[in-house]
């Protein structure tokens, strides 16, 4: 994929066994150019891959940010110590009395199994070695956990939270249960698609942002890095500048101005 050539995106679904990268670097073999994804899913996951070729891989940054919907299904009765179908399993038999997750903005610890740096180096390194050492903390946000199906061995639940939830951790929350399967239907308003794969333009990529529309003189300066007006009442983090329906580039707001930070077009 040349330079000069559309950025676009690709809706992909990914299939268990195969870890993110390996998707990438199966795409990259097959188109050429540069290939990104934005936001990583665990070997066994599957779902919503969202891969961003040639020059929408500039967009990864605020596509991380968006939240994420998930379909998990803990296994019940039994502990893991990856909280994942591929770690050491024990079964103690004992159910949870409530299939309840918890909502809101709560705090998680780092799991051991996560690309998490510590001392420079990503902690599943450190978990392949055997070592154990204190994972970090972090914030995150449950808008959403149902429970859609459960018997007396599973349980499973719609979940919809912030970028940077680890699902597992929040399965393992009802104690002896672990997360058996786990699938990715949505990254922001971007749903998984059927039939494996769907390419999307990046103006679809980034249809989540608030639009500034630009006038011809004013795409040309957006071009060339140069600042336009700043017209909303109240200023979002980032705008999308758009000419004749094109992604011209993102904006942050500096002052009464929208200045370009990543320039497409």
């Amino acid at each position: 994929m040349a330079e000069g050539e559309p950025a676009r995106g690709l809706l992909f679904d990914k299939p268990a066994g195969v870890t993110s990268h390996d998707v990438v670097a199966e795409i990259r073999r097959e188109r050429g150019g540069k290939v990104g994804h934005a936001g990583t899913l665990d070997p066994f996951a599957t779902g919503l891959l969202l891969i961003l070729l040639g020059r929408a891989t500039r967009m990864q940054r605020y596509l991380l940010e968006l939240p994420k919907t998930y379909v998990a299904t803990a296994r019940l009765g039994w502990r893991s110590s990856t909280g994942d179908p591929d770690g050491e399993l024990e079964e103690t038999g004992r159910i949870p009395e409530r299939f309840e997750l918890p909502t809101g903005e709560i705090e998680q610890r780092v799991p051991m199994t996560s690309a998490v740096k510590v001392d420079g180096e990503r902690l599943y390194k450190k978990a392949h070695r055997g070592e154990s050492v204190e994972t970090p903390t972090r914030r995150v946000t449950i808008h959403r956990a149902e429970l859609i199906g459960s018997d007396t061995e599973r349980a499973t639940f719609e979940i919809e939270c912030s970028s940077g939830t680890y699902i597992r951790t929040l399965v393992e929350t009802l104690e002896d249960a672990y997360c058996e399967s786990l699938r990715r239907t949505a990254i922001g308003e971007l749903r998984v698609p059927e039939g494996g794969e769907v390419e999307i333009s990046v103006e679809e990529l980034m249809e989540f942002l608030p639009e500034r529309p630009l006038d011809a003189g004013e795409a040309i300066a957006v071009g060339h890095g140069r600042p336009v007006p700043e017209p909303f009442d109240v200023p979002p983090k980032h705008v999308r500048l758009t000419h004749d329906g094109r992604l011209i580039a993102v904006a942050r707001v500096d002052g009464e101005n929208l200045q370009p930070e990543v320039v497409i077009a």
